[in-house]
């Protein structure tokens, strides 16, 4: 597992998009790193390295957001994604990603351009939808298991539910802090964590505050209209990036 200097650059880029999106964006390009990390070296690896580092942004977030996070939200979603997870475990290695990445990626583009065409500021119904919240829940958490590429699903849902910016991005970081906690014990029955993939954990973590910062700088400069703009065009962007990693493999 040993990385050159472009591997360390280019995994150094990915962390720090996946804190600012983490901390700024609702998650939608946290699934990034994954992918860039796999072409050094194995998807279990990968995942294995980003897990610790990902709880690491998780805890910054959880501080600076704090008390601002939709517990009403966070109540219909948290139980379909530790289903979510369940599952994901089970299919973790029996599966094929590039389904689970063309599925994921397609439905994140469609809702993406559908909400981009319409020009305006997501709205949906003003009350929660139980059966909308466990499929973009349980999505979250299975995608999020396989690949750390849970920010699509959640996103879908977020951007239906007219929340403010912060508390779309605080309900967010406290989702991903709860699942991620959730795969650990997953990922250490899996067997996935080696003394390498520990010491890259710890090698990357200094790069988590950075993220978050500057996650939270630009969310704190974009008026809302353009930001749930800027957010729903993140979230094509990660579905094209899903699409092209099921296509290109």
């Amino acid at each position: 597992m040993q990385l050159d200097i472009t591997g360390w650059i280019v995994t150094a880029i990915a962390i720090l998009l996946t804190g600012i999106s983490k901390s700024g964006l609702g998650g939608a390009l946290g699934g990034l790193a994954v992918p860039f990390m796999s072409m050094w070296m194995s998807p279990r690896d990968a995942v294995a390295v980003m897990l610790p580092v990902l709880i690491a942004m998780d805890l910054f977030g959880i501080r600076a957001w704090r008390g601002k996070a939709d517990w009403a939200e966070l109540r219909m979603l948290l139980p379909a994604a530790l289903a979510g997870i369940a599952l994901g475990t089970l299919a973790f290695g029996a599966m094929s990603d590039r389904m689970v990445k063309a599925a994921v990626g397609a439905i994140a583009v469609a809702f993406a351009l559908d909400r981009l065409l319409r020009r305006g500021r997501p709205t949906g119904p003003g009350g929660p939808l139980r059966a909308f919240a466990w499929l973009c829940g349980g999505g979250a958490g299975f995608t999020s298991t396989l690949a750390h590429a849970g920010g699509p699903p959640v996103m879908i849902y977020l951007l239906t539910r007219r929340l403010p910016r912060e508390a779309f991005a605080a309900t967010s970081v406290f989702f991903f802090a709860a699942i991620n906690l959730a795969k650990l014990p997953f990922y250490l029955g899996l067997d996935l964590f080696n003394r390498d993939t520990l010491t890259m954990s710890a090698m990357l973590l200094p790069l988590v505050p950075l993220g978050v910062w500057l996650g939270m700088r630009l969310l704190a400069r974009i008026p809302e209209k353009p930001f749930y703009l800027l957010a729903t065009a993140a979230l094509g962007l990660s579905g094209v990036k899903l699409l092209w990693d099921a296509v290109v493999g």
